[in-house]
């Protein structure tokens, strides 16, 4: 599934989520969750066996895996990673830092987003776009889920906010996106002026990767694999 979007070098696992009720968090962990419902305490416990899984196939030992003030996930030294879930599914990617410095990956359920979505998340040119597309496909989520994991692989990389209206997509028939950013964000941190990603449509989920490999971060990235 969401493996085959990424490199071979990037490791994945993946888990339908909701059937591992038994996984515990860590203590080091627990914070993250400390009052939460059962239902994102288990989405969280899930994530972050996924991400342990994920590590164990690049060598590492099991740790715990605490969320920073942002709440993002805080990995081992010279780990980049990303975890994912939505109803029913669970997914982390997680690379060495030596070989991509930024990774960002998620999953939603395949349906339409709720009325009055689509508008808080795009600009113009993706709308009118999107109004001309085929409606075989829930643009409006994919959408939605390419700008997740754009955010997911910048942020960690720049410490930067990059709202919904500062990446404006393309899609491309072949499973590929091109993410266009402002030249404002680009000159404080020489980082690349476009992201590039992958999608897929499968057994009712949408999922998408972004990664940049890190000898080529400061310009336009071609795929790696």
């Amino acid at each position: 599934m969401i493996e085959t979007l990424l490199p071979s070098k990037i490791a994945v696992q993946t888990s339908r989520a909701g059937t591992d009720n038994g996984v515990e968090v860590m203590a080091e962990e627990e914070s993250a969750v400390a009052g939460a419902v059962d239902s994102r305490r288990r989405e969280f416990s899930v994530g972050r066996a996924c991400a342990r899984s994920a590590l164990s196939k690049l060598g590492f030992p099991p740790c715990a895996i605490p969320s920073r003030p942002d709440r993002a996930p805080l990995w081992p030294a010279g780990i980049v990673g990303s975890i994912t879930h939505c109803a029913g599914f669970c997914a982390a990617a997680v690379a060495l830092q030596q070989d991509y410095v930024a990774l960002g990956i998620d999953a939603e359920v395949d349906e339409e987003l709720p009325s009055g979505v689509l508008e808080l998340i795009s600009v113009n040119e993706e709308r009118k776009w999107l109004a001309n597309a085929a409606r075989r496909l829930n643009w409006g989520r994919l959408l939605f889920s390419a700008k997740e994991s754009i955010f997911k692989a910048w942020f960690p990389l720049t410490r930067e906010w990059l709202g919904f209206e500062d990446a404006v997509v393309t899609f491309i028939p072949d499973g590929t996106f091109v993410a266009r950013l402002p030249n404002t964000l680009m000159p404080t941190h020489n980082c690349a002026w476009e992201l590039r990603g992958r999608f897929s449509i499968a057994n009712g989920l949408i999922l998408t990767a972004v990664f940049i490999a890190g000898q080529g971060w400061r310009r336009s990235l071609p795929f790696s694999g």
